[in-house]
């Protein structure tokens, strides 16, 4: 029984080398996955848009045509004199958007990312490459909307009792209980 273990406790180099083989494989596809996530798959050409906001959308972020997926954000920067996000993104080159196109940030779901929504109009001229989207909506914060709601409901309420008081009408001074 002590000679079968003793056997085994020496490996064989081949196993060794399989095994920092696999090792050397695994950490090349993480270093992989790790330098290829910074950096964008450009195809196609690039257009502008300018948004008051973008809450949560970001670089890499999906552009999309009736729910097709057809470009990805690039870059994104403040304009210094407008404040403004600017947002460069691209297209396929394949689609060819008219000059009235409308860019809307939107959101997968409630707690899902944000994307670009392209919404084509009817012009007959088209946007060149480099071209800027001037009908932009910008993203629409869902913790704004609930703080609006919130205050609304609580200033009807008030509103409701302060009306309810001064219809209620006073007991004369003269009137008090014995």
């Amino acid at each position: 029984m002590v000679a079968a273990v003793s056997r085994r406790a020496g490996h064989q180099p081949a196993e060794l080398l399989a095994g920092f083989a696999v090792l050397a494989a695994l950490a090349g596809m993480l270093a992989y996955a790790v330098l290829d996530k910074g950096r964008t798959h450009e195809t196609g050409y690039r257009l502008n848009a300018g948004f008051a906001h973008i809450d949560g959308l970001s670089i890499g972020s999906d552009v999309r045509l009736a729910g097709i997926t057809v470009g990805q954000v690039v870059a994104e920067r403040v304009d210094p004199k407008t404040y403004a996000a600017q947002v460069t993104f691209t297209v396929r080159p394949d689609i060819r958007l008219p000059d009235d196109t409308a860019a809307i940030i939107t959101s997968d779901s409630l707690l899902g990312g944000k994307y670009i929504a392209l919404s084509p109009g009817g012009d007959e001229k088209m946007l060149a490459p480099g071209g800027t989207i001037g009908q932009t909506q910008g993203a629409i914060s869902l913790e704004q909307l609930l703080s609006k709601f919130i205050f609304s409901v609580t200033d009807t309420l008030t509103r409701n009792r302060q009306d309810k008081a001064a219809q209620t009408p006073a007991a004369p001074a003269g009137d008090a209980a014995p």
